[in-house]
């Protein structure tokens, strides 16, 4: 089968060279296009990388630096592309390239409000997709679409949160979040702020942590994606110095409390479509829960499945809900860039790319 051509916005920052590693061998995407501030422009990408390490030193890509603004060589290079600018970047230029033809997988917040926008975890909210035909309508797009990630510490507790939901209705939630420093981006947040420190605030991830599930676990109704109704959430967002995986802890009631047995065996079972699908980017068991009474730790766990599993632990009664519990997920990897690569295969098998 012929590869799709893809462009990378954003290669040069730490996500866009996660995207640059995971798709140097991809079975079925192959890089065509890539973009990036204009201090890069022009060079060659190997010779520009902003972070450096044993985890990229694989990277071996002799292909020139292009402008995000030269949207007219993307038009002829690229199937797609994957956006990994955020702010006021993102806001401008994924809408001009969805309207030049070309989808757009974005990992920034710009546009995950928007109701005709799919904000996709690929195990959770599949059939959300469906939305894309209303967006280009909406817009006057032929081919361009934008289909957005939810925030990355969301993924640590939204998709074992949902085989529950599917089954026992989440009602309350009380989340607290300790968030790697590489969720900053490069070049992050200066050591002298994280050694030996927590910062008990990081801007905007507050109210993402509270609004995005509700879209998440909403339902495509009319020209948008209705948030679900009837589900109160509380976050604490935190930074820890700690580099890479994100750790949750969450207190749930749900409308009817399951057995504790039957909680473990539903996060056992799960699998998700992607799985079913056999996408490449997608982990065998996305649940792994660790008896350990210290589990699950990010050193020790952040890589399972590739870094695309959530580990799950401490199960136990809540005194105020039904259950409390802790979860970790790999920011970098299952909450940026390998869960985009993962929403590109979904979209791929389902005839939108």
């Amino acid at each position: 089968m012929k590869k799709l051509r893809v462009g990378v916005l954003g290669a040069t920052g730490l996500v866009g060279q996660h995207y640059v590693r995971l798709l140097q061998e991809h079975p079925l995407f192959e890089i065509a296009f890539l973009a990036a501030s204009p201090e890069s422009a022009g060079r060659n990408y190997s010779d520009v990388l902003l972070q450096k390490g044993p985890l990229f030193d694989g990277i071996r890509v002799d292909r020139e630096v292009y402008r995000i603004d030269e949207i007219d060589r993307a038009q002829e290079l690229c199937d797609f592309v994957f956006s990994a600018v955020g702010g006021d970047v993102a806001k401008r230029f994924e809408p001009l390239y969805a309207a030049a033809g070309l989808p757009v997988l974005s990992n920034a917040s710009s546009h995950r409000g928007e109701p005709d926008v799919p904000l996709l975890i690929p195990e959770v909210n599949p059939e959300h997709l469906r939305i894309i035909p209303v967006q280009q309508k909406n817009r006057g797009w032929d081919k361009g679409f934008i289909v957005a990630k939810p925030n990355c510490s969301l993924q640590s507790y939204m998709i074992p949160l949902y085989p529950l939901h599917q089954k026992f209705g989440v009602k309350k939630l009380v989340i607290t979040t300790l968030q790697a420093v590489s969720g900053a981006g490069h070049p992050g947040i200066s050591s002298l702020n994280m050694i030996d420190n927590i910062v008990p605030y990081i801007a905007g991830e507050e109210e993402k942590s509270e609004i995005e599930p509700l879209k998440i676990f909403g339902k495509i109704e009319g020209t948008g994606i209705q948030p679900a109704q009837g589900i109160s959430i509380s976050a604490h967002c935190n930074r820890v110095p700690v580099l890479d995986g994100h750790t949750a802890c969450v207190s749930v009631l749900f409308e009817k409390k399951p057995d504790f047995e039957e909680v473990l065996q539903i996060w056992k079972e799960f699998r998700g479509l992607p799985q079913q699908l056999k996408l490449p980017s997608a982990p065998l068991q996305p649940l792994l829960y660790r008896q350990e009474k210290d589990r699950p730790q990010p050193r020790l766990d952040r890589q399972a499945e590739g870094g695309m599993a959530v580990t799950l632990g401490r199960l136990r009664d809540c005194p105020v809900f039904h259950y409390r519990f802790v979860a970790l997920s790999h920011n970098a990897l299952r909450g940026a860039a390998m869960g985009g690569v993962l929403n590109a295969e979904l979209l791929q098998s389902q005839g939108y790319l």
